[in-house]
């Protein structure tokens, strides 16, 4: 780089009790070094805001350290090279990495991924071919394994991980897909565009009931990403030998006392039936199988996924609260606009 960069950045300003706010959020400008030996300058064009950093904002013990008070965010992000001081990685390749909520990175070459924007667009490898994506095939061939036949329930289906899951169900040999979403606008997506069976609306009524009319003989597999009254109802159906896979639980990540948990969970042991906890983390060694069968997919459209697309880096916190919110289909992404 030729001249000094100025570049913007998004920090943690305080830490949430409960719901973040604004005021959880500050802007900064930096200035931008130059890379060292083995380094590249990033100029970041597309970032991801997801449910998981909202654990990162508290100061707890938790399985990825939290954000430094203080300090700019981070998070997956997808951007341009512009200087680069390592041979395996040139200046003009694009790159996925995990310094996101700022407009630029300086970060060490090995600690960068070079994609091929010929295979998809760039938003993709933020979403199906990135680590929301590899979720998905994680949690359904590892983690709680959709066999051929299997009635399948996926909480949080019109979410990033969620509709992917329920494609990747089918593909599997499941016989029947229900999903859960917020709403008559996302439950019908469920049906008209990712292709489910059956979609439940967790704002109209018990849940557990909703899910006993479309399950009637009960589920074999739930991938869980919300918690609460969704686990308490795949416990409650979930058939002998069944698997339940927990990812996440978004809805008690605002919660300023214990959330209840659920109180059925005798029903998992006399149907010998398996909760097993999954971190995306401890299956990047799926990334290269998972991203060539997604990739093939999206080609020929029988995986089909949708974004929801802010501009802009102001935007980002009020993308993250989206996303805690529910108020996305598919994947929420930040469009990032740079100084060049």
């Amino acid at each position: 780089m030729s001249t000094l960069l100025r570049s913007r950045e998004i920090r943690l300003a305080a830490r949430p009790v409960g719901e973040p706010t604004a005021a959880t959020f500050e802007s900064a400008t930096v200035d931008i070094p130059e890379p060292a030996d083995g380094q590249i300058v990033v100029r970041n064009t597309w970032m991801s805001v997801d449910p998981y950093m909202r654990g990162r904002m508290d100061d707890a013990p938790s399985y990825i350290p939290p954000f430094v008070l203080g300090a700019a965010l981070e998070g997956s992000a997808l951007g341009e090279v512009i200087a680069s001081r390592s041979a395996a990685v040139p200046v003009g390749a694009t790159v996925s990495h995990f310094l996101g909520w700022r407009e630029h990175a300086v970060l060490d070459a090995a600690d960068a991924t070079v994609v091929d924007l010929a295979l998809a667009p760039p938003e993709a490898w933020l979403g199906p071919l990135g680590t929301t994506g590899l979720t998905a095939y994680a949690a359904l061939t590892r983690t709680a394994p959709v066999r051929e036949g299997d009635v399948v329930f996926v909480s949080a289906a019109a979410g990033a991980v969620g509709s992917v899951a329920g494609q990747l169900a089918r593909k599997l040999g499941a016989s029947h897909v229900i999903g859960s979403a917020g709403g008559p606008a996302k439950t019908k997506k469920l049906l008209d565009t990712f292709g489910f069976d059956a979609a439940l609306d967790y704002r109209q009524g018990a849940l557990d009931q909703q899910l006993a009319q479309a399950a009637p003989d009960g589920i074999d597999v739930y991938l869980d990403s919300v918690g609460g009254d969704h686990l308490q109802a795949a416990v409650g159906a979930v058939r002998t030998g069944g698997r339940i896979a927990l990812v996440g639980a978004v809805s008690g990540y605002n919660a300023t006392t214990p959330v209840p948990g659920p109180d059925n969970l005798y029903r998992a042991a006399i149907k010998e039936a398996t909760l097993r906890g999954m971190l995306v983390t401890s299956h990047f060694d799926l990334f290269p199988e998972w991203i060539g069968k997604a990739a093939s997919w999206l080609a020929d459209g029988s995986l089909r996924t949708e974004q929801t697309v802010v501009d802009g880096l102001d935007q980002a916190p009020d993308a993250f609260l989206g996303v805690l919110n529910g108020a996305n289909t598919g994947k929420m992404l930040v469009r990032l606009e740079a100084a060049r």
